[in-house]
């Protein structure tokens, strides 16, 4: 950088050139220089919850008497710009850093900082007044569990619901369509596409629901612990007044964990969040393959759906269309499969009163989130958009050998499978066989071999 470009900052450690325009500080520029390795910074919503904690802390200290309401208001104003979108470019700091997050505290200490310095016309300092009270290993760890609650509050959990009510929806008009179920990719007894379709939306509320039950959890911030645990520096009513407030603005049941040593030193409760994420991403996955394999063909395979046409599916095949929303969505659950193994492996790294991959699984965590909500919505329009190919479920119901299961408490299991056998064997219907091979009433026969009574479970009537 030219002289006239830079500003001389110092710290601890010494002067440091600063770009002239930035807001950020010497922590900050030594962070850009020194990691580089993944070059990309933590997620956005994981500043903004670092903001909201900054903005509530610099309030409450004032309460208290420890900072003056000036810069506590300077403080909390430059946050609020932050959160309501200001200054993103202020926030550079490569995700793969520190493992306490301390590079990215800094930053978003050194910004707010210089902005509120900028609003006062007086000096406020990073260390000093934005971060009184405060330690990386307490605000980081306590920033990841706010920015993960909001997520879901505000993304994945309404996407969720928006999901199993459009596919309740679709259930509810194709409750009657009887079609060919299937167990082990081949035929089986006759489900409902109605019923087939309902086991989604159980599978997709079951998700939100477990991901519901996670909220108090998260809600238990380190905030208080400070440096390892023993809330040194820290007014003890400090974390729980800053709890209050933030409780009261975001509308989440904040609270500090009641045991703070627990909560610098382990991130158990990141580790479960991300196996309920991976619960939903196996969901998911079943969703899209299921939706792929009733789609395919649709000549020579199964033909049962024909998926909205979105865009050109070959380069080389004219006319070739593929289910690409779901292929995208099946893509998406694997990367958040892996998030969750890399959350478990970071999970493991809290030595003594520390976890050092805080960055790491704040960033895995909140990545997760993201591809899931948009996984929802993808799967969401897929569903709308599909076609029911009523021909194609029609002519295989009506040939379907294991119809032949309805009479089994009629004629017992043996005799059935030779009628199946034979129907099969002769590509002839249940019913005409059954006909032959029995002394039945052709009307019994067609009342016990009816797939749309068979969809209904029970022993037939005698």
């Amino acid at each position: 950088m030219a002289e006239h470009d830079v500003r001389i900052e110092r710290d601890s450690m010494g002067e440091v050139r600063v770009p002239a325009g930035a807001a950020w500080g010497a922590q900050t520029q030594r962070a850009i220089e020194n990691f580089t390795i993944g070059g990309r910074p933590l997620p956005r919503d994981f500043i903004i919850a670092l903001c909201h904690l900054k903005g509530a802390a610099a309030r409450v200290n004032a309460e208290l008497g420890h900072l003056d309401v000036p810069r506590a208001d300077a403080i909390a104003r430059a946050a609020a710009r932050i959160v309501d979108g200001d200054c993103a470019d202020q926030f550079p700091v490569d995700l793969y850093q520190t493992g306490s997050g301390t590079s990215t505290h800094m930053n978003v200490n050194e910004v707010l900082a210089h902005l509120a310095s900028d609003s006062l016309g007086e000096p406020v300092s990073p260390n000093d007044h934005v971060n009184l009270g405060q330690s990386s290993n307490d605000v980081i760890p306590s920033a990841l569990h706010l920015a993960a609650a909001l997520a879901l509050r505000e993304r994945l959990l309404p996407a969720l619901e928006r999901l199993a009510a459009d596919i309740e929806a679709r259930a509810q008009d194709l409750r009657a369509l009887t079609k060919t179920g299937r167990t082990h990719l081949m035929d089986a007894m006759p489900i409902t596409l109605g019923q087939e379709l309902g086991a989604w939306a159980t599978q997709v509320r079951a998700s939100a629901t477990r991901l519901v039950d996670l909220e108090p959890s998260l809600c238990r911030v380190a905030l208080g612990g400070t440096a390892v645990g023993t809330g040194i520096n820290a007014d003890p009513a400090f974390a729980g007044r800053v709890c209050d407030q933030l409780a009261k603005r975001l509308g989440l049941p904040l609270t500090p964990d009641p045991d703070p040593f627990r909560a610098l030193a382990s991130q158990d409760t990141a580790v479960a969040a991300s196996g309920q994420l991976r619960v939903c991403a196996v969901a998911f996955t079943k969703i899209a393959n299921d939706l792929r394999w009733m789609n395919s063909g649709p000549l020579a395979g199964l033909g049962e759906i024909e998926l909205e046409a979105l865009q050109p599916g070959s380069s080389i095949m004219p006319g070739k269309v593929n289910p690409v929303l779901p292929e995208a969505v099946a893509m998406a659950a694997a990367r958040v499969l892996g998030h969750d193994a890399t959350v478990a492996l970071a999970g493991q790294s809290g030595a003594f009163q520390l976890n050092v991959m805080l960055p790491l699984i704040a960033d895995s965590l909140l990545e997760a989130i993201g591809l899931l909500t948009g996984s929802a919505e993808a799967l969401a329009r897929t569903i709308r958009g599909f076609r029911v190919r009523t021909e194609a479920i029609a002519a295989p119901l009506a040939r379907n050998p294991v119809l032949v299961t309805a009479l089994n408490p009629v004629i017992g299991y043996l005799k059935a499978a030779e009628i199946a056998k034979r129907a099969y064997d002769e590509g002839r219907p249940i019913l005409e066989v059954a006909c032959e091979m029995t002394d039945l009433p052709r009307a019994r026969l067609e009342a016990l071999l009816d797939p749309e009574r068979l969809t209904k479970g029970g022993l037939p009537a005698a």
